[in-house]
């Protein structure tokens, strides 16, 4: 194994920058197909993005969340589903980085590795001799398709009876796939559901969830000492996946503004969309709904940098923080869309415009029950208030 230098995160992103273009490219087809293309899987691939969160020493990077977040909002750009779909494989690969190194070293031998996974403990992993029997039925498993581990938030029940949340990493190959993603938006996800029935996993591949991965501990002993995984889950995991919903804002905004010099005012004496004080009062609305969102994102990567550059530890409310920015950064970039989308007209209802695909797809992202704003602000304001958060997810 060769110990890789990561590439600074300028480099980084200006690779992403150079697939969107192809991403959007494919992106009705990705649609239509519900997901990713080839040439997009393969372009991501060969700009070494599975790597950010994949060990150093097995050829990774080990980026930092500023410019995980950057490059996943790049990717989202291109197309939102794009997006959604790595930042699920990047938090795949982190999650791999807590498991014993003997399970890293089987996962990891392909450095661009796809983990698969979810956060709702839908299995029974049973102790037996060795290992665990799982069953189980995982839906919203996004990228499954085109994945090789699936990492599978389970129960954990002890011979006594008792239970306990855990992770437990499991090859697609022992799993059956149900094509079953037929929705409004982010079809390009491809977030099937994932089924497990007797299955055998060592005892190896099972993590339990409190308290290491909650809080930034693990069972690998070479990760030991990498500010990588050194970060509570939540908090990391929102951060990346609400850099998506920055991207199709931006995304939104290209959109609007690459029709608005041919556009008019329809029943208007306006000829030219851009002469028209409503739309400068919705353009300079969606413009600060943007950098909100930005700003959400922005501050929760760099507190997650710093504090694990630090060695601090989290208190409740600081990951109670960082999990509002990122509900409110997908807040805002839905808001900032949807003053563009109104503002476009009915011609941007045509399936061969991006602007009710990024509608459509910011839609379904807020919708995501770790993210949605509203169940995210009444935790946030609970543990303001002195009361317990009501959920383990934070």
């Amino acid at each position: 194994m060769t110990i890789s230098e990561a590439p600074p995160q300028t480099d980084l992103v200006a690779r992403a920058t150079g697939l969107v273009e192809v991403i959007r490219k494919h992106a009705t087809w990705q649609e239509e197909n519900r997901i990713l293309h080839d040439e997009v899987l393969q372009g991501i691939t060969d700009a070494g993005i599975m790597k950010m969160r994949v060990p150093l020493r097995y050829g990774g990077y080990e980026s930092d969340v500023r410019t995980i977040t950057s490059v996943i909002s790049e990717l989202a750009r291109g197309d939102g589903a794009v997006g959604w779909t790595v930042s699920t494989w990047t938090m795949g690969s982190w999650l791999a980085g807590l498991f014993p190194d003997e399970v890293q070293d089987e996962i990891f031998s392909d450095p661009s590795v796809r983990l698969c996974g979810g956060v709702t403990a839908s299995g029974i992993a049973k102790e037996t001799d060795g290992g665990v029997i799982l069953n189980g039925r995982w839906h919203f498993v996004s990228g499954a398709p085109h994945s090789q581990w699936d990492t599978l938030s389970v129960m954990l029940e002890h011979p006594d009876g008792s239970m306990e949340p855990a992770t437990i990493v499991v090859p697609m190959s022992d799993l059956t796939i149900v094509d079953d993603w037929h929705t409004a938006g982010l079809r390009a996800t491809g977030s099937v559901t994932t089924i497990a029935q007797d299955v055998f996993v060592p005892t190896a591949r099972v993590l339990p969830m409190m308290p290491l991965m909650m809080h930034g501990q693990h069972l690998s002993k070479a990760n030991a000492d990498s500010r990588t995984w050194k970060l509570p889950f939540v908090a990391h995991a929102t951060a990346v996946t609400s850099s998506s919903a920055v991207g199709m804002a931006k995304a939104a905004r290209e959109a609007f503004f690459e029709k608005l010099p041919s556009r008019k005012i329809a029943y208007t004496g306006y000829e030219q969309q851009a002469q028209a004080p409503i739309t400068h009062l919705q353009v300079a609305e969606a413009a600060v709904k943007l950098d909100e969102a930005e700003f959400h994102v922005r501050r929760a990567a760099e507190r997650l940098d710093s504090k694990a550059l630090s060695g601090e530890q989290w208190t409740l409310e600081e990951r109670a923080t960082g999990k509002m920015d990122a509900a409110m950064a997908c807040l805002r970039a839905k808001e900032s869309v949807d003053v563009l989308n109104t503002a476009s007209g009915g011609s941007s209802i045509y399936s061969d415009q991006p602007m009710q695909r990024i509608e459509r797809d910011i839609q379904a992202l807020n919708l995501n029950g770790v993210l949605h704003p509203n169940t995210v602000s009444e935790t946030y304001g609970r543990i303001l208030c002195g009361l317990e958060p009501n959920t383990h997810l934070i």
